[in-house]
C-alpha cells in the first residue's frame, strides 16, 4: 500500500512539475529569432495569426505542430526583412482570411452576417403577405346547382 501511495505521490509530483512547460508553445530557443526586435514583431505577427488546428488560439499560444510550422514561416519572413503587411498578405493569400484572428471588414464578411436578418425580414414579408391575400379572399359564391344540392339536403 506504501508503495502505490508512494508511485502515485511520484506521478503527480511529476505532472505539476512538467505542467507549465506544456502550457508554453514558443519557448523553445531554436524557434526564436536571435535579433529581440524581430523576435517581438514576429511574435506581435503570430498573435494576430489563428492556429488552423485549434482555431480559437494564435499560432503564438498553440502547441499544435502546424502552428509550430507556422511560427517558422513568420519568422522566416520577418528574417528576410519583409514587412508586416506584406507577411499578413503572403499567410491570407495561402490560407485565406480565416488565418486571421479577426479578419478585415469585407462586403463578403458584411453581407456573412446580414444574411440571416434579411432571410428573417424575407420571411416574415411573405409569411405577412400570404395570410392578407388568403384572409381578403373568402370562400367562392355557390353555383345554382349547388344551392339546389343544398337545399335538398336540408
Amino acid at each position: 500500500m506504501r508503495r502505490l501511495a508512494a508511485m502515485l505521490a511520484t506521478v503527480l509530483a511529476l505532472t505539476i512539475g512538467l505542467s507549465p512547460l506544456a502550457a508554453v508553445a514558443v519557448d523553445d530557443p531554436s524557434e526564436m529569432l536571435p535579433d529581440p526586435h524581430q523576435e517581438a514583431r514576429a511574435q506581435a505577427i503570430g498573435s494576430q495569426l489563428r492556429c488552423l488546428v485549434c482555431q480559437n488560439e494564435s499560432i503564438e499560444d498553440s502547441s499544435a505542430g502546424l502552428a509550430r510550422d507556422l511560427r517558422h514561416v513568420v519568422r522566416e519572413h520577418v528574417a528576410k526583412g519583409e514587412s508586416d503587411r506584406q507577411i499578413m498578405d503572403w499567410m491570407v493569400g495561402r490560407y485565406g482570411n480565416f488565418i486571421r484572428l479577426s479578419p478585415p471588414l469585407t462586403t463578403g464578411t458584411v453581407l456573412l452576417w446580414l444574411m440571416p436578418v434579411l432571410a428573417l425580414l424575407v420571411g416574415g414579408l411573405v409569411a405577412f403577405l400570404s395570410f392578407r391575400r388568403a384572409r381578403g379572399t373568402g370562400p367562392a359564391p355557390l353555383s345554382d346547382d349547388e344551392r339546389t344540392r343544398l337545399t335538398d339536403l336540408t
